[in-house]
């Protein structure tokens, strides 16, 4: 690399021209550059080609947010002005390549889970865990927000080979000619094809819900117990909460790693091009219904249940389908329903002004 081999370069940490052209057009290119890879309670850990150090928005920024979103998250390419050797503050977060969202249990709020992902990995354990329809959630969200999704089959040492062809089977049903890896953190089987297929400079997110082994496969990944990882309790089948923050990996290969903290329930936010994009046979057969605002439950003339009823689409693609378009539908709803609400009251606000201005005089 320019002479030093050792010396590394912001393009190895997933530094692209997109990047480079937005920071030119946002009028940031006098501020170093940097990538947000872990987040402590308002305190960022950033690298850029030299060194890691911490930094925290201005004060500034904190006024003009209008949202969690506008603050800094691991995958983020923020430019910043060195306090010291340790020390940094944003100046301004670079606009986003893809993103990864989704929305907080029984709140209409969205939480961010990564940015500038290449690949998200879907890890689902083979045991206990294995669920097709969690898989297309998180494929819905991957989807909307331009992220290629992929699914590891964790712990494959706990069933026999017919058990796993099956599982295979089904995936391959539901999800047509998706990249999928097999591994076991036991007997290393698959470590070598994921880590062959993680390539250098490209960003990995791995998801997943806690205990399917997220952590330890990084770990094997990096060669080393960098993830402090605990067993799964033998009474609940469930996994400990190990992970609580997310958190960047850079691999010897020069692949980078983002881990995950558990994620309980996948709700969908404004994923709605990734529900159509999932789910494009159905909304393919939907352009054939007989009514243009078909909702494909219990309208006459409906080619997507006519579908359903010969056999030729699969039962519980359809009603995930029905459940998820049911979900961001509402996301939607609730949000067009705030907007308004928020718009009304910004009237209120300009008239309140007006009216003690003539009150003054």
């Amino acid at each position: 690399m320019d002479g030093n081999t050792n010396k590394i370069k912001l393009e190895d940490l997933g530094y692209n021209f997109f990047f480079e052209d937005n920071r030119n057009k946002l009028g940031l290119s006098e501020f170093l550059i940097a990538r947000v890879t872990s987040e402590h309670k308002g305190v960022y850990k950033i690298k850029d080609a030299e060194t890691d150090y911490l930094a925290k928005v201005t004060g500034k920024q904190m006024f003009t947010a209008l949202s969690r979103e506008d603050y800094p998250v691991v995958g983020d390419w923020v430019a910043v002005i060195k306090v010291d050797k340790e020390q940094a503050v944003v100046r301004g977060v670079l606009p986003r390549k893809t993103i990864l969202k989704r929305k907080y249990s029984g709140k209409n709020k969205t939480q961010i889970i990564a940015t500038n992902i290449d690949v998200a990995f879907v890890i689902e354990s083979v045991d206990r865990d294995f669920n097709l329809n969690r898989i297309e959630r998180y494929f819905a969200i991957a989807d909307d927000g331009g992220v290629k999704p992929a699914i590891i089959l964790n712990k494959i040492d706990l069933i026999s080979k017919e058990e796993l062809d099956e599982k295979l089977t089904q995936i391959k049903n539901r999800f047509g000619e998706v990249d999928f890896i097999t591994t076991s953190n036991v007997t290393n089987e698959g470590l070598d094809e994921l880590k062959n297929y993680m390539t250098k400079r490209k960003t990995y997110c791995f998801l997943g819900s806690s205990g399917v082994g997220k952590s330890s496969l990084i770990n094997k990944l990096l060669g080393e117990n960098t993830i402090e990882t605990k067993e799964i309790s033998s009474y609940t089948g469930r996994g400990k909460h190990t992970t609580t923050t997310r958190e960047m990996y850079f691999l010897g290969n020069g692949a980078i790693v983002i881990d995950n903290p558990g994620i309980r329930e996948v709700g969908l936010t404004d994923s709605s091009e990734g529900v159509s994009s999932l789910f494009d046979e159905i909304v393919a057969l939907g352009k054939e219904c007989k009514f243009i605002d078909c909702t494909h439950i219990h309208e006459p003339g409906c080619e997507v249940l006519s579908a359903l009823e010969s056999g030729n689409l699969d039962q519980e693609k359809y009603s995930n389908y029905i459940r998820l378009k049911e979900e961001t539908e509402h996301y939607e709803m609730t949000k067009l329903e705030k907007r308004d609400k928020d718009r009304q009251f910004g009237k209120f606000i300009k008239n309140t002004k007006k009216d003690i201005k003539r009150y003054k005089y």
